[in-house]
C-alpha cells in the first residue's frame, strides 16, 4: 500500500474510535477490600458513650460525631459473649455527621461493643468499633480483654496453636430420656424350633 493509503486508513480508523494509543487504567477495588482506614477518620469520630469506659447506668443510646457527612451503613450491638442485641438498625441513605441511635434496656454483661460502618469520601467502606461497661462492679473492657488474652495464651499448647471460645451450651434439666419398645421377639425351645419349621404353611 502507498502512503497515501496508509494516511487515508488512520484518519477512518480514528473517525470510527478504533484506534487510540492505549492508556493505563486505575483499577476498581471492591468495598469489600477497603478494610484499611487510610483516611484517619476513625480516629477523629467521637462516640457516647466512649471507647473503653465504665458508666454507672447503663446508656440509653449510642451516637457517633462524624468529622464530616458520611453514610451509616451499619451499626451493630453485642456482649462479650457475642449475644447481640436487636437495636432495629436501617440504613438511610442520606448523609450526616452526627447519628443518634435508641436501645432497648440492655441486662447486666461484663461489656458491650458496637460495631459501626460508613461510606466515606468516594463510597470507601471504613470500620470502627468501641465498647464500654456499666454497673457498680464493672470494670474497663481493655483490662477485662487484656485478662481474657492472659488465660488464652496460658492454655494454649504453642505458638502456632489459636484457641476459639466455645459457643454457649444450653443444659436442659428435669427432662425425662425418651423410652422405646423393644422388638416383638417369640422365643422357642429347642424341640418347638424344629417343629415349627416342619410344619407347613397355612393358607391365607
Amino acid at each position: 500500500m502507498k502512503s497515501d493509503s496508509f494516511q487515508i486508513l488512520g484518519i477512518a480508523l480514528l473517525s470510527l474510535g478504533l484506534w487510540h494509543p492505549a492508556t493505563a487504567q486505575t483499577p476498581q477495588v471492591g468495598l469489600t477490600l477497603q478494610t484499611e482506614d487510610i483516611t484517619g477518620i476513625s480516629i477523629e469520630t467521637e462516640t457516647v458513650p466512649e471507647d473503653d469506659s465504665v458508666l454507672l447506668e447503663a446508656p440509653g443510646q449510642l451516637q457517633l460525631m462524624f468529622p464530616y457527612d458520611v453514610r451509616l451503613v451499619k451499626l451493630t450491638l453485642r456482649n462479650e459473649l457475642r449475644d447481640w442485641v436487636d437495636i432495629d438498625f436501617r440504613y438511610d441513605p442520606t448523609t450526616q455527621e452526627k447519628f443518634l441511635w435508641p436501645i432497648p434496656e440492655l441486662t447486666k454483661a461484663t461489656y458491650y461493643t458496637a460495631d459501626w460502618a460508613i461510606l466515606a469520601t468516594n463510597d470507601r467502606l471504613i470500620r470502627g468499633s468501641f465498647s464500654f461497661s456499666f454497673g457498680p462492679e464493672a470494670e474497663a473492657p481493655s483490662a477485662i480483654k487484656a485478662a481474657e488474652a492472659l488465660v488464652l495464651e496460658s492454655i494454649s499448647a504453642g505458638p502456632n496453636t489459636r484457641y476459639v471460645r466455645p459457643p454457649p451450651t444450653n443444659i436442659i434439666l428435669n427432662q425425662d430420656q425418651p423410652s422405646y419398645d423393644p422388638p416383638f421377639t417369640i422365643k422357642l425351645e429347642d424341640g418347638q424350633a424344629g417343629q415349627a419349621l416342619d410344619l407347613p404353611a397355612e393358607p391365607r
